[in-house]
């Protein structure tokens, strides 16, 4: 059903949000490859960001900000 498939990415993207703004709350303002770092670690694997929003994300959070909006 495509309300159980929404309901699932809807799910993800939720457990995507709470990884990102956990590594923002613990890693603000520190060393962007430090950042990375944790970002990897503690993302989920779906949905996958690629190279690129992985680095904005990580930019983001490495000059204070929580790119998560949580």
């Amino acid at each position: 059903m495509a309300a159980d498939r929404v309901t699932r990415e809807h799910e993800a993207n939720l457990v995507l949000f709470r990884a990102v703004h956990n590594v923002a709350q613990r890693h603000a303002g520190d060393p962007f490859h430090l950042v990375v770092s944790a970002l990897a670690s503690e993302l989920p694997g779906t949905p996958r960001l690629d190279g690129a929003e992985l680095r904005r994300i990580a930019e983001e959070i490495s000059v204070g900000r929580d790119p998560s909006g949580l």
